[in-house]
């Protein structure tokens, strides 16, 4: 297939990209910037969708850049970063003579409200009560097509687990260094995938003609508290893991709003995900953070 991927150059766009060319598919990037086997998103607007059998949009501010406060500056940019590129490429799609077979977006788990009791698969309510949850339910929607003649995907994907990037990027050195421990309480539940498995799934999404709807991109062990991945972690590296990250610290870092992220999560299932037939690498969080710190 030829495959368009909006925000390719990041950190999921190149785990896909490597693994739709083992695959055998060519990829064409939508960057910022021009490039080999690129287009820019403004020639995207101007010239139109180019020749695809699919596309994927990947892009979006990194929310939890701790080098960012957290205003209404940097806010701003966090939701145009995702729902004009979403927008601008669903447009383009409705536009296509020939429009691809497939479309699929990466959102997040953030759709589902924090709790340490309630279990949320594809099917549960939510996507209303917070900064967080309104922007899923915004960007999912920038990426609604009118009609059927394109299968829609939508991937509300976990705490990405992988080396050179992601979440684990920023906690290594404190494990590495015998400070590591759990954030907060330790209580809340942290839905994570290992990137192979994520770009597994957005790549049996494209290839698979019955697969369509929502998709949680978490792994099937999704119990996991925030004490028990900082523990795994921690065996992993061969360290201790019980100093806390006090909350108090984690406002003061991220902003109120934005700490919930860290500080409460959502236990999610990927019930639709395993229905339509795909098969984990990394089910089990000691084998995903083993890969990833080898």
């Amino acid at each position: 297939m030829r495959v368009l991927v909006g925000g390719g150059t990041g950190f999921i766009g190149t785990a896909l990209t490597q693994l739709l060319k083992a695959r055998g598919h060519e990829v064409t990037l939508i960057s910022r910037k021009p490039g080999p086997d690129r287009i820019t998103w403004d020639e995207l607007t101007t010239s139109g969708l180019p020749r695809c059998d699919a596309a994927v949009n990947l892009a979006g501010e990194n929310i939890l850049n701790p080098l960012r406060r957290w205003n209404a500056a940097f806010q701003k940019e966090v939701l145009s970063s995702r729902l004009e590129t979403t927008q601008t490429l669903a447009g383009a799609i409705a536009k296509a003579p020939q429009p691809p077979q497939a479309w699929v977006l990466v959102t997040g788990v953030a759709y589902y409200q924090p709790s340490l009791t309630a279990e949320y698969d594809e099917d549960s309510p939510g996507g209303d009560f917070d900064f967080f949850s309104n922007l899923v339910t915004k960007w999912e929607a920038a990426a609604r097509l009118p009609g059927d003649s394109t299968r829609q995907v939508v991937v509300r994907s976990g705490v990405v687990l992988g080396r050179g990037g992601g979440a684990i990027g920023h906690m290594l050195l404190p494990f590495r260094l015998g400070l590591g421990g759990p954030i907060g309480s330790g209580h809340q539940f942290f839905p994570w995938i290992h990137i192979r498995d994520l770009a597994g799934i957005l790549a049996h999404a494209l290839e698979t003609s019955h697969v369509q709807g929502i998709l949680n991109g978490v792994a099937p062990t999704s119990s996991t508290t925030n004490a028990e991945f900082a523990r795994a972690l921690g065996a992993a590296l061969g360290r201790p893991a019980f100093i806390p990250l006090p909350s108090a610290v984690v406002q003061a870092v991220f902003g109120q709003e934005r700490a919930v992220m860290l500080l409460e999560g959502q236990k999610v299932v990927p019930r639709r995900t395993l229905a339509a037939g795909y098969q984990y690498s990394f089910p089990e969080l000691g084998a995903a953070l083993k890969e990833v710190i080898a």
